[in-house]
């Protein structure tokens, strides 16, 4: 059982909306299930766009499979599809979810409830293919690579872990340097992928383009490693990532004395505990890693979130506001006018009202997250100490509108940490724009993230890789 947590120290509440995606279709097809369906999840923070699939089996029963468009996953199995007087019923025993929902007179909508132990409102739209709801995630490399890439294990003997892996290196002899990417928080994939993007792919084809041999592997429980316990914490994921150090020590075409660590959020945490354990790291890199004490980071980055996502729901409050005034204004009859202000009103409050249930229906979930093993070890946990026993270069980045772990705050504490330890090479850098994932962003909210098509900004992928280059170049 694994617990980290999906996108960086998140505050878990789920508040739900619906983002549905337009299509048109005839009344013969008005009490058809079968097709494509598309809608979104929102959890407040980040929407999760979900695409269903329905089609009879030969002997006419009816079969389905879900896509999360932003998670990367696809055709997940249902296990039960029922479909009787316009009433849908969905049942999914590989994610322990259901849904429910009824299908409009005119065949285009459903309207309903995803469950997965909160309830969370799911409106659904015909859509004419799968293709029509895909993400535009333009900085996703595209195979053949000019470098080679090969899937690899290895262990943690001693948490008897095996992690799989992609090796990515650069053509030609070598021997190469060498870098092993650690996740952020949550249970990723090697690809970091969250909300349609593959940050970590993306990075491994820069640095690999660049001449850097680059490991990524599944975390504990994800792809093909095996799963943790329920008392892991960042220091068993230390240990994960010098099992990859260890790895490229074995390989001929890496250089052992050039293998260094990039970390991101909680990854720039476990980075230098790596590196203050081990004496074959040679340069780390800290994309958002702490360098303040957890239960204060979680403080200000609640605080963060909260502005951000401020304007959102003024402009939520206004558009409501802005329906009513049409109603009012372009209505001439007054009764109708009331009529339908008072029936655009019960939606209003209907919508506030289910957002209010999700929260409550979550707080089980919420407080078994943070009484977690994982979730205690990062309250107390203070990363300056360990910062200060850090010997080799570092390179510590964050961007600007990061509202997850508070730029300056953090920059500044790593500086002082680095200082305090007598290490002489560390290069603290803050960049304008860019928020907790490095994407060029408006106001740095985690409602943003799927929204913006770009993974990683060019000017933090050229910051890495001249740093690396400068620090591994043979002289």
């Amino acid at each position: 059982m694994n617990h980290k947590y999906s996108l960086p120290f998140a505050t878990f509440l789920i508040i739900a909306t619906l983002l549905t995606f337009g299509s048109t279709r005839t009344s013969a097809q008005s009490q058809s299930i079968e097709g494509f369906w598309a809608g979104a999840l929102d959890t407040g923070t980040f929407r999760l766009r979900l695409v269903m699939k329905f089609s009879r089996t030969p002997d006419g029963k009816l079969s389905g499979t879900l896509d999360s468009l932003d998670q990367g996953a696809k055709d997940i199995p249902m296990s039960l599809v029922t479909f009787e007087n316009g009433a849908l019923h969905v049942e999914m025993k590989s994610l322990g979810a259901t849904y429910d929902g009824k299908l409009g007179a005119d065949g285009t909508q459903i309207t309903g409830e995803f469950t997965q132990g909160a309830k969370l409102p799911l409106d659904l739209k015909r859509i004419e293919k799968a293709e029509d709801a895909a993400l535009k995630r333009p900085q996703t490399p595209q195979k053949p690579y000019p470098y080679n890439e090969v899937d690899v294990t290895y262990a943690n003997k001693p948490d008897k872990i095996t992690l799989a892996a992609t090796l990515t290196v650069p053509p030609g002899a070598g021997p190469f340097p060498g870098v092993v990417l650690i996740t952020g928080s949550g249970s990723q994939d090697r690809n970091e992928a969250l909300l349609g993007h593959q940050p970590f792919l993306v990075l491994a084809d820069y640095l690999t383009r660049r001449g850097i041999a680059v490991l990524r592997a599944d975390d504990r429980g994800m792809g093909g490693t095996t799963k943790g316990t329920s008392n892991d914490t960042s220091e068993n994921y230390a240990g994960d990532a010098l099992a990859g150090v260890e790895f490229l020590k074995t390989r001929k075409e890496i250089n052992p004395k050039q293998i260094g660590l990039i970390g991101h959020s909680e990854g720039g945490m476990i980075a230098p505990m790596a590196a203050a354990r081990s004496n074959d790291v040679a340069f780390i890199v800290l994309m958002a890693g702490p360098g303040i004490v957890g239960d204060k980071l979680l403080a200000m980055q609640n605080g963060l979130i909260s502005a951000a996502e401020c304007d959102r729901e003024v402009k939520e409050s206004v558009a409501q506001a802005e329906r009513l005034f049409v109603i009012a204004k372009d209505e001439k009859d007054p009764a109708v006018a009331k009529e339908k202000m008072k029936a655009e009103s019960a939606k209003i409050v209907a919508d506030a009202r289910k957002k209010l249930e999700a929260q409550l229906s979550s707080v089980d979930a919420r407080v078994n997250q943070i009484l977690s093993p994982w979730f205690r070890f990062f309250l107390s946990y203070d990363p300056r100490p360990t910062l200060t026993k850090v010997r080799v270069p570092v390179l510590a980045i964050n961007g600007e509108k990061d509202t997850q772990v508070p730029a300056r705050e953090d920059l500044e504490a790593i500086e002082q940490a680095l200082k305090d330890g007598g290490n002489r090479d560390y290069k603290i850098v803050l960049l304008p724009k860019l928020n907790h994932l490095f994407q060029t962003s408006k106001t740095g909210s985690p409602s943003e993230y799927g929204a913006i098509e770009e993974t990683i900004a060019p000017v933090a992928l050229e910051m890495m890789g001249d740093w690396i280059v400068a620090h591994t170049t043979k002289h």
